[in-house]
């Protein structure tokens, strides 16, 4: 018989993780409403914000200095996987350009599409990078 993808202790801490991250995104996202032209850009935020912390955790675990994902630690299951992983939010995210396209938005749907995919693999990779370097920890 195959082994769970995670074990209940596993799934709790991913679950305790999630509750906060996913009120922190509701709280970021609400904060921006009334200052950014579109709700989008809120999400489009806490989307960049979560993409750089889960790549310096990867860059911090890569280099040795916090503890490996793939055994599976309470910390990388609880900070990664939980807080930051509901903290962003790929489905909203595609609902939103989604809504964008119907209005007919095509400049703002386009800069929306390539500002999240390439701005969030660009810090992604700042976060990675810091995390690798020697003076953060």
């Amino acid at each position: 018989m195959a082994e769970p993808l995670l074990l209940p202790g596993q799934a709790l801490l991913v679950g305790l993780g999630a509750i906060p991250g996913a009120w922190l995104r509701l709280r970021i996202v609400n904060h921006f409403e009334p200052i950014v032209p579109r709700k989008h850009w809120g999400t489009f935020t806490v989307n960049l914000i979560a993409a750089f912390a889960l790549g310096l955790v990867l860059g911090l675990q890569t280099s040795g200095r916090c503890a490996s994902p793939a055994g599976g630690s309470p910390l990388m299951l609880l900070i990664a996987v939980g807080f930051f992983g509901s903290l962003s939010t790929f489905s909203t995210f595609a609902v939103e350009l989604l809504t964008t396209l119907q209005r007919r938005h095509w400049g703002e749907a386009l800069l929306l599409t390539l500002g999240s995919i390439l701005g969030g693999l660009l810090v992604a990779g700042l976060g990675y990078g810091l995390g690798l370097s020697e003076g953060l920890v």
